[in-house]
């Protein structure tokens, strides 16, 4: 074949092929793009024929290379070995000597718990060691109202809230906790631990702000690690503190974009006892223009006259609070926790909050345990006043005729806190340990004399925090709960066996030297 044929052939291919292409709908158009955007700017033509081979080539070549092996091949010995030699971190980390001693003395209770107790050993002791304030767990009304819910109702709902979990009495609870409180709203939660470590990363996310208490309990921690949000602390109960911090704050941000900002703190604290100046904080928060998260899981049920919680001891309008969240399973022995509200707030979370959307609902008869122990307080405040009568008569013969300890709770807290005094532990050069130690003995005996009570648990390091951060440790401290299921008389002789086994334990020769048991 000399040149013309092939020239031939090769225009007699080039005509089919455009008449083939003229044939395609649309063609005409994209060779008049062509064409003008090759003599308009030949440059973009390339660019863009490049860019269809580069697309047509992601198209189709694989993810992987399938012919190479881009990892190390191991033998089935090395395999082995290295299975072996594997150890997996635990999930919870092993009991120190101290642990192990302590929980070889646990005592065991058989039957029902109330003021009086009994032990596996066959002994009846005073109990002092749970939080029955008001001795709703021998009320007859209550018992017969959770049968009767337990026998129409079943024992759990079987399903989670806002689907088929959600009952009557759930609706009714959290009405009956709204009006108590004077709030538009109220949402009731399954557990009373998870509920503040929802509510906080339910409405503050990374980015947002959060100046808590240093002394906050381990609860609202976890759900200050869980919203990943900035966190700033300040000193314990210190007004002057947090209104620096907020200061510092306010002037970091103002030349920032605008991010949610909050208050986290507690109303009766649960490491220390006390109760937060709420008048002084709400000041600070409005002038600041901070949001306020207040956690009444210890001060619901117990401050006030009618037992609504730090508001009403210290005569503030609910309202004023965006968030109040509490515990239905300390005074009000029932089970679950509640977030109080605006409406905007309560609705949010029941899309927002984990341990709602992602938990079964309260059970139904926990729910009507809640709501008739509400109806209680507030139908008989004479409740409360035996409460606090019986711990004016417990603090009578503890704090000021010991010479060892001093309270630090608030003087209507049932939870009596008791530290052992700053000259005693400076005298000794007591370190934590070495507290907890003789703490532990002080427990002890105090149950060989026949009256139960226990100690304050240390918390868990908070996470992501360093020691400039957080520059405050708990303090061990025996834990003392009150309760009207005794008389005065009977808590007056109570105090005085904890007294005396403080003393006792005090004035051993042997606890001069403190040594923590070795392991075995």
């Amino acid at each position: 074949m000399d040149l013309q044929d092939a020239q031939r052939v090769i225009s007699s291919y080039y005509n089919e092929i455009t008449n083939t292409f003229q044939r395609v709908p649309g063609s005409a158009m994209l060779v008049r793009y062509v064409q003008s955007s090759y003599q308009n700017d030949p440059v973009r033509s390339a660019i863009e024929l490049v860019l269809v081979v580069f697309f047509v080539r992601y198209l189709l070549a694989p993810s992987y290379s399938t012919h190479k092996q881009n990892f190390v091949t191991l033998t089935e010995e090395e395999i082995d070995d290295l299975v072996d030699e594997w150890n997996p971190e635990p999930l919870v980390a092993a009991q120190t000597a101290f642990e192990e001693a302590e929980n070889e003395k646990l005592p065991v209770i058989v039957g029902p718990t109330g003021p009086k107790t009994k032990l596996s050993s066959g002994r009846i002791i005073t109990n002092l060691a749970s939080y029955n304030f008001y001795n709703f767990v021998g009320n007859e009304h209550i018992k017969e109202k959770a049968i009767q819910t337990l026998r129409t109702y079943g024992v759990g709902p079987c399903g989670p809230p806002q689907f088929y979990g959600t009952q009557d009495v759930h609706m009714k609870t959290e009405a009956d906790i709204a009006s108590y409180i004077g709030t538009e709203g109220c949402i009731v939660y399954a557990q009373a631990f998870s509920t503040i470590s929802s509510v906080i990363p339910a409405f503050s996310k990374r980015g947002d702000i959060i100046v808590a208490d240093k002394a906050v309990n381990y609860a609202i921690r976890k759900g200050l690690q869980i919203c990943r949000s900035t966190i700033r602390w300040f000193e314990h109960n210190d007004m002057e503190d947090l209104e620096r911090v907020l200061q510092k704050i306010v002037k970091e941000q103002a030349r920032k974009p605008l991010t949610r900002r909050f208050i986290v703190t507690e109303g009766l604290f649960e490491t220390t006892g006390d109760c937060v100046n709420l008048p002084k904080l709400i000041e600070l928060r409005l002038r600041y223009k901070f949001r306020l998260i207040l956690d009444e899981t210890w001060s619901f049920g117990v401050l006030g006259r009618t037992g609504r919680g730090i508001t009403e001891a210290q005569n503030v309008d609910a309202t004023q609070v965006d968030m109040i969240v509490g515990s239905l399973a300390g005074p009000l022995c029932a089970g679950g926790g509640f977030c109080a509200g605006s409406t905007d707030i309560v609705e949010h979370q029941r899309i927002s909050a984990a341990a709602y959307t992602f938990s079964a609902a309260l059970p139904a008869m926990l729910a009507t345990t809640a709501s008739e122990t509400l109806n209680l307080l507030q139908s008989n405040p004479e409740i409360l006043v035996q409460c606090r009568d019986n711990i004016k008569a417990m603090r009578a013969q503890l704090d000021p005729r010991s010479d060892w300890v001093m309270c630090t709770s608030a003087p209507e807290n049932p939870i009596m806190l008791l530290l052992l005094k700053p000259d005693v532990v400076k005298s000794r050069r007591l370190s934590i340990e070495e507290q907890e130690k003789l703490l532990q003995e002080c427990v002890d005996e105090t149950l060989a004399n026949g009256v139960l009570i226990t100690r304050l648990k240390s918390m868990p390091v908070p996470p992501n925090s360093t020691s400039k951060e957080q520059g405050w440790q708990l303090q061990p401290a025996l834990k003392v709960c009150i309760t009207t299921g005794l008389s005065k008389k009977e808590t007056e002789k109570a105090g005085v066996t904890i007294r005396h086994a403080i003393t006792k334990v005090m004035t051993r020769k042997t606890s001069i030297k403190l040594a923590l048991p070795t392991a075995a």
